[in-house]
């Protein structure tokens, strides 16, 4: 039996008992629309067709179908979550709030990273306590992922899984209010991957009206693939599957098949004569679109959106340290890399030996792979909407240095995530395979740094300058608050 103390909020579709926290109230596995299932899987998401009673809000949901991930020596299960818990009905949003009573509080929504393929809302560095404590409802989503995410199939609608992160900011407009939130007032936040398709949501049509403000950590206004290279995923991915590529023949095969071929999609060439391969061969599925989003915003909200932009120092050092990548590396490797990556390697090799006279090649090698990922996209982005915003851009550069993995992890892909939600004291993410390292992280960061996030979303100023494309700068995030200040991109 239920505590009386439990709470219960009464919204559109039915009503939801949560638990109370010491930062306030948390709801879990609210349904944002209805189970993806069978051909479903390959449809728009659909609206949730409600139920009657109270429905249990207190335990996690299912998560979407997904390959476990490995990322070597370092432990990124507190990033991933559980990975793969099997259920149906995965389209969900869990929301921790002050109180679900009274109401007009900032609103923000965080969609998780994991390369289109893996991830969660249920991941332990998503926990909202901090954003509660702080007077912000925090709603994190889970979205369609892999195949039935992000494969370009024909006869089916494309970006399924950003059409699923659409609706679940509708579900937010409509029913945010019930508990404590001003949907007036929304944020829409993303990091890696979920940042990547919070820049395409600044570009679509269909979510103008629905945010207010955007955050995009370390993702890419050029992250998407062209439909030409989506099509040779697809026909690898029929082959692979022995099935022709329609939502017909797709629909009767079962979750575990499209999970088992994900890995004979990875290694696809799939530069063209126009488009380099957006994910660096990280990920075969992400968005698809006929222009980067980046140079497609005035076909969104984002003139209307306030944004927050930025990438961590060293972001590649995630995807080669845990495996001693770089240490291996040669010259010729590296520039045959930034010849792949990159449709005019020779600017940003100089760039780097001049940052670093004494670089490795394995220095380059990352600093190559993170530029082609993150660094070009995100200026693009950010140059394109301070133009179209009338100057409502902020930019930051993370580059406090995590010491995990002997040191050498330093400010890699997702190691601004615990400061951002105010969660870098948390004994699971240090030690020699935690995320952050043995060292302890220094508290006044965390605070300045999931402060200015919190006042992003309040007034959308997150406490320094605005960006300006003629003169590039970024505030950097790195340590104690009186190091931080003004700095020039790449100083």
């Amino acid at each position: 039996m239920p505590r009386q103390a439990d709470p219960v909020v009464h919204t559109p579709a039915g009503a939801v008992r949560g638990v109370r926290t010491a930062s306030g109230e948390r709801y879990r596995a609210v349904p944002y629309a209805a189970a993806p299932a069978g051909a479903g899987r390959f449809a728009p998401p659909a609206p949730h067709p409600g139920w009657s009673g109270v429905r249990d809000g207190t335990r996690p949901s299912p998560t979407a179908p997904q390959p476990v991930r490995d990322f070597g020596r370092l432990d990124l299960r507190p990033y991933f979550g559980p990975g793969w818990a099997p259920g149906a009905e995965y389209l969900t949003a869990d929301v921790h709030t002050p109180a679900a009573d009274g109401g007009g509080r900032p609103v923000m929504v965080f969609v998780h990273g994991g390369g289109f393929v893996a991830g969660s809302n249920r991941a332990a560095l998503y926990d909202g306590s901090a954003f509660a404590r702080d007077g912000v409802v925090l709603v994190t989503v889970n979205y369609r992922l892999g195949i039935p995410g992000f494969l370009d199939l024909p006869g089916a609608p494309a970006n399924r899984g950003l059409l699923d992160v659409l609706a679940a900011l509708g579900w937010v407009r409509d029913t945010i209010a019930a508990f404590g939130g001003d949907p007036g007032n929304v944020t829409v936040f993303g990091e890696s991957a979920g940042a990547t398709l919070t820049c395409a949501l600044l570009a679509t049509p269909q979510a103008v009206g629905l945010f207010r403000r955007a955050v995009v950590q370390s993702g890419s206004g050029t992250g998407a693939f062209t439909p030409e290279q989506a099509r040779r995923v697809t026909v690898a991915a029929a082959a692979a599957l022995g099935v022709e590529p329609t939502p017909e023949a797709f629909a009767p095969i079962p979750d575990e098949r499209f999970v088992a071929v994900l890995p004979s999609l990875t290694g696809l060439d799939l530069r063209t004569a126009t488009a380099t391969d957006p994910l660096a061969g990280l990920s075969p599925l992400g968005p698809v679109l006929p222009v980067q989003p980046a140079d497609a915003l005035a076909a969104g909200p984002a003139a209307d959106v306030d944004l927050l932009i930025g990438t961590n120092a060293e972001e590649a050092n995630l995807y080669l340290t845990p495996q001693d990548g770089p240490d291996s590396v040669t010259e010729a490797e590296a520039h045959a890399v930034a010849a792949r990556l990159l449709a005019d390697p020779a600017p940003v090799i100089a760039a780097h030996r001049a940052a670093r006279p004494g670089g490795t090649p394995g220095e380059l090698h990352s600093a190559v792979l993170a530029h082609a990922l993150f660094e070009a996209g995100t200026t693009r982005l950010a140059d394109a909407h301070a133009r179209i915003s009338g100057g409502r851009t902020y930019r930051y550069s993370f580059r406090y240095r995590s010491t995990a993995l002997d040191g050498r992890l330093g400010a890699a892909h997702t190691v601004e995530l615990p400061f951002v939600f105010d969660l870098a004291d948390e004994p699971w993410l240090h030690g020699t395979a935690g995320l952050l390292g043995p060292d302890p992280a220094p508290a006044t960061l965390a605070a300045r740094v999931h402060g200015a996030w919190v006042a992003f979303a309040g007034t959308g100023n997150p406490g320094w300058a605005r960006y300006d494309p003629r003169r590039p700068v970024a505030e950097v995030l790195d340590g104690p608050c009186d190091l931080a200040g003004l700095h020039p991109l790449g100083g």
